[in-house]
């Protein structure tokens, strides 16, 4: 059987549950990266996906991780493709590379710079923006392309109009389905929703939501730009500040509050920002189903 086409996924009336990755450093934390999505099998993802890190630097391991989540795991897979850093003859190189390992999903972002240039500049012979690498990859074929969108509003965008024009713009090029940052409210992720619907955007959109595991690490990731942290959330954070147990149990409560609204509400699915651990996940996972 070949691999299925996440839209494909997202068209069967029921909600698809998806795993996300990134790369590990060193061939230990690659053996229990597979360990842990061997867990995440159990519970049947419709897809999972594998991020590449700034300007491209993680490419060979995500290109391999894929393919080897594919065929060793038999799980659909998709690779990230940020395109800020590489020149056409890079990415069409990934490309290829995805297609003879039978992978042919791909979220098509503009990505980071690579975070040691301070005065970087995209090649030449390169993209700017998501919509002209998801335009690219469209007219060559044979991929099935998703593409990122913010809730409440990407941090370099002049407003939130221009933000979804930007998105429209994308969908136009050949996104056939959309998947949120983190957000921690629904109401933003409703409210972003039905924006996006009066833009004509059509596409499933998919809300990512990250169980807090620390509480540096969401402080660190809201203050990036993805997302607010709202009000009681925070008061309940700052109780639970020095007790990792504890933070780890309000990350699993939070998350699972949230999802149980977002399906009740008919989402298209739940993407999980996984961070490499199964435990928090399969705990959010078994509350739900």
């Amino acid at each position: 059987m070949g691999p299925m086409s996440i839209v494909e996924l997202y068209s069967g009336g029921e909600p698809v549950i998806s795993f996300e990755f990134f790369p590990p450093k060193t061939d230990v934390g690659f053996r229990s990266l597979f360990r842990t999505i061997e867990e995440l099998k159990e519970l049947a993802p419709g897809f999972v996906s594998v991020t590449m890190g700034a300007g491209g630097s993680t490419r060979a391991k995500t290109v391999d991780l894929v393919i080897r989540i594919r065929r060793e795991i038999g799980l659909t897979s998709m690779a990230h493709l940020p395109c800020v850093a590489l020149e056409k003859s890079e990415i069409a190189e990934i490309l290829d590379a995805l297609a003879q390992g039978d992978v042919t999903n791909v979220l098509a972002l503009r990505g980071d710079a690579p975070r040691d240039s301070e005065d970087f500049r995209p090649p030449e012979d390169g993209f700017t923006y998501a919509d002209e690498l998801t335009a690219f990859i469209e007219r060559r074929g044979g991929f099935c392309i998703g593409g990122a969108c913010y809730p409440e509003v990407h941090p370099e965008a002049a407003s939130g109009e221009v933000d979804l024009e930007n998105l429209a713009r994308k969908v136009r090029a050949g996104a056939s389905f959309l998947v949120s940052q983190l957000f921690f409210d629904n109401q933003k992720y409703f409210d972003f929703v039905q924006r996006a619907r009066e833009a004509g955007i059509e596409v499933p959109i998919v809300p990512g939501i990250m169980p807090i595991t620390s509480v540096a690490g969401v402080r660190r990731m809201t203050a990036l730009g993805g997302g607010s942290i709202p009000a009681d959330l925070e008061t309940e954070l700052a109780r639970v500040a020095d007790n990792d147990a504890a933070t780890q149990e309000l990350g699993v409560r939070w998350a699972t509050e949230q999802c149980r609204e977002l399906l009740e509400a008919g989402v298209p699915g739940i993407h999980f920002f996984t961070l490499n651990r199964s435990p928090a996940t399969r705990q959010i996972y078994r509350a739900l189903f």
